[in-house]
């Protein structure tokens, strides 16, 4: 994944990194440095970075551990300057199930929060002398080191179990709620209460601090991302990809040029082909890999076709469709019926399915 460094796998998990990372140590650096002129000072600074992250890891393979106890699978854990991000292919839906998962990832920093309040003199840094603590705690020591640590777990459970989507504490809203409400209704409470709370952030954000603002965006959007996925995996609840399907599709021959199928972009709405020989199945092409090599149209389908694709059965349920796109990141599939080529389903094709499904439900 481009702008992503592979760091390796846990427990089965691969673990990446954005670059912008990097800039955050080198901020976090800078600023040190500016203040205390001391390169032990940004040492520890640094160390407390990659140490919290470490913390942000485990609390994401909290999650990841937990869904895997219910058949959910992790493919990635992310690591972004904001915190981290664990991709599972899909939420559960039963409330209880949801509940577990969902808490399980502050549930990791409350563990460690009590394992550093065993090994840290607290009691010394909450007396009310603040001249002795302020000196204390300007100290590059490891005392000091695990208190901070201490402190920015308990912050990590503070923050992630705000009710708003798409943190923690907005899945654990949605799970209660769903206890006695259906999914639909329980998102769309959980989504409008994390909406309100992203209002808030994004008014204090002008007078407290700037970066509330970011969280703000970050708390709106993903609130609504998550009702909208919710409706319209209701909407297609019980809908199967036949209904869905592109009957009506130009088949590519592996001996097509890159030229042949330019034409057929042209003059056509299509944007993405299924290549097939004898009835079988040999690959994808789409749009971006027809515009990739437009500058050499002699070269041969064959030759660019995606090989490493998935065929969907007539009968699936369109929700495993969606599941497909977020979990291999494509959005094109060939559709067979008793493993015969039938046709193809697409986002645009399933977009179109919602819209009409929508309307006639109003």
């Amino acid at each position: 994944m481009k702008g992503f460094l592979r760091l390796g796998k846990i427990a089965g998990i691969q673990l990446e990194v954005h670059w912008t990372f990097a800039l955050l140590l080198i901020w976090a650096g800078f600023v040190e440095f500016q203040n205390s002129a001391d390169f032990t000072r940004v040492a520890v600074n640094q160390g407390f970075i990659l140490v919290l992250m470490a913390c942000v890891v485990l609390h994401e393979l909290g999650h990841a551990l937990t869904a895997r106890k219910f058949n959910i699978k992790t493919q990635r854990i992310i690591l972004l300057p904001i915190g981290g991000v664990a991709t599972l292919d899909k939420m559960p839906e039963k409330p209880g199930q949801e509940l577990l998962v969902a808490l399980a990832g502050p549930a990791v920093n409350v563990v460690i929060a009590l394992l550093l309040s065993l090994v840290i003199p607290l009691k010394s840094y909450f007396n009310f002398d603040n001249v002795v603590v302020e000196e204390m705690l300007y100290a590059p020591n490891l005392q000091n080191f695990l208190f901070y640590l201490f402190i920015a777990n308990v912050m990590l459970v503070l923050f992630n179990l705000i009710p708003a989507f798409p943190m923690d504490g907005g899945r654990v809203l949605r799970a209660l709620l769903a206890f006695r409400l259906s999914r639909v209704e329980a998102t769309n409470i959980a989504a409008a209460i994390g909406q309100s709370l992203a209002v808030v952030f994004f008014i204090l954000g002008f007078f407290v601090n700037p970066f509330l603002i970011l969280i703000a965006f970050f708390i709106f959007f993903g609130a609504y991302g998550e009702n909208r996925m919710v409706k319209q995996n209701s909407l297609l609840k019980g809908h199967v990809v036949k209904e869905a399907t592109l009957t009506n599709i130009t088949v590519l021959r592996p001996d097509n040029n890159v030229q042949e199928v330019i034409e057929i972009l042209l003059s056509s709405t299509e944007k993405d082909f299924v290549v097939a020989l004898d009835k079988e199945i040999k690959g994808i092409v789409t749009q971006k890999d027809v515009i990739k090599h437009a500058k050499t149209p002699s070269i041969l389908v064959k030759d660019i076709m995606d090989k490493n694709f998935t065929v969907i059965d007539e009968s699936a349920e369109i929700t495993k469709v969606l599941e497909l796109v977020g979990k291999e990141k494509k959005s094109f599939f060939p559709v067979t019926s008793n493993e015969k080529l039938i046709g193809a389903i697409d986002m645009v094709n399933i977009s179109e399915f919602i819209l009409l499904k929508t309307e006639s439900s109003n």
